[in-house]
Parts: structure tokens; sequence; C-alpha cells
């Protein structure tokens, strides 16, 4: 690992922040630590040179994948890690195709944080076994990057539709099909995306249906 280098955290919780310095401070007595909050506050801090950056996806002012994308096209050389509580399997290939280094979920162990500091300092970038495995079975069963490309136009409509908080009676009226017809859409697209709640479709809809 470098001797020194600079690192900008980016979450809209202090203790999220915290965490992390307290975390790089314990490898690297040289690490110097900015924080932001936002993404117009990250904007403003990269004006300062930069290596590395800590992304929440979540921050205020931000929008999905278009700001790593906006951030790598104005700071090539900037290394990106996402850091988020969503689920890798569902977001880390659609911010690594943005131009993300990295993604590494919040929940992580702290050798495993540490491990991925180690590695997209060293080498540029850091994937998980979790990423690994995405990759793999992507590439062996020729599955799509964006979950959302699963669904029928149908089932993109009745998903939008969740997600706006409409019911089974109001997306039966809008779409003028029968009640039980929309469960079954949403059994469908429940287990095409492999997940059991909205909360879960909202995250998969914020990042993928642009």
């Amino acid at each position: 690992m470098k001797n020194k280098f600079k690192v900008l955290l980016v979450d809209d919780h202090s203790v999220v922040r915290h965490g992390l310095s307290l975390l790089l401070q314990s490898i690297c007595k040289e690490v110097e630590i900015t924080h932001a909050d936002s993404f117009e506050d990250l904007i403003n801090k990269l004006k300062e040179s930069q290596d590395l950056i800590f992304l929440d996806i979540s921050i205020p002012g931000g929008n999905s994948t278009k700001m790593v994308e906006e951030i790598r096209l104005n700071y090539p050389d900037l290394l990106i890690m996402m850091f988020s509580a969503y689920d890798e399997s569902h977001y880390a290939l659609r911010y690594i195709h943005a131009g993300a280094n990295g993604f590494l979920n919040k929940y992580s162990k702290d050798e495993e944080i540490i491990q991925a500091i180690e590695s997209v300092l060293k080498t540029g970038k850091y994937i998980s076994n979790v990423v690994k495995n995405k990759i793999v079975e992507n590439a062996l069963y020729n599955l799509p990057v964006n979950p959302l490309e699963k669904l029928s136009e149908r089932e993109i409509e009745v998903a939008e539709l969740l997600v706006s908080g409409d019911g089974n009676i109001e997306i039966s009226n809008k779409l003028n099909i029968q009640m039980t017809t929309v469960s079954t859409f949403k059994s469908r697209i429940f287990e095409k995306l492999g997940i059991n709640n909205v909360v879960k479709l909202i995250e998969i809809l914020k990042v993928y249906n642009n």
C-alpha cells in the first residue's frame, strides 16, 4: 500500500465517514482524509487533488450511475470505490460499467475493506467474490447486466406503477386488466428480479430505469 495517499469520503451519514476514517488511519498513518456529504460538496472537494473516493450510491444531489460517469469524464485517473448498503449482486456491475473501480458493501468486514483499499490502490480495481461470481454467471447463462431487461414491457409498466405507490386496484384500473392479473405480474416481477418487496424494487428502478 502507498505510504501516503488522499481519500475523499462521500456519504451523507457522518457515522459512516467516521468509521471509515478510523479504519483508514489504522492502516496508514499518513492518509489525508476529506469529507463530503452531497454530490455538490463532492464536486467542490474534487477541486483539490484526490487519489481515491469512497462514494455512496444515495448521496443528496447524486443521480445513480450518471454521477459516476460525470466524475470519470472529468477526473479520468481518480479511483472510485462505490460504498453502499445495496446488494452487490444487483448493483455492482452497473456501477463498474459506468466507470467505478470497485464496489464494496457497507456491511463488509474490516478485513475485506482493507483488502479492497489495498487492491484498488495497487491494481486500480477491486472485484469482490460476489461480483466475480456474478460476472461468471452472466457469461455462462448470457444474462443481462441490467436486471430490468428480464422484464416484459407490461411488467415494466406494472413495476413503475408499484414504485409510484399504486396498489393492485389502481394498477388494474390504469392498465385495464384484472386484479388477479396484476397480482400475477407482481409475482413474476419479484421472481425475475430475485426480490420480495417493493422497497427492493424501488432501489432497482432507481439505478437501472434511466
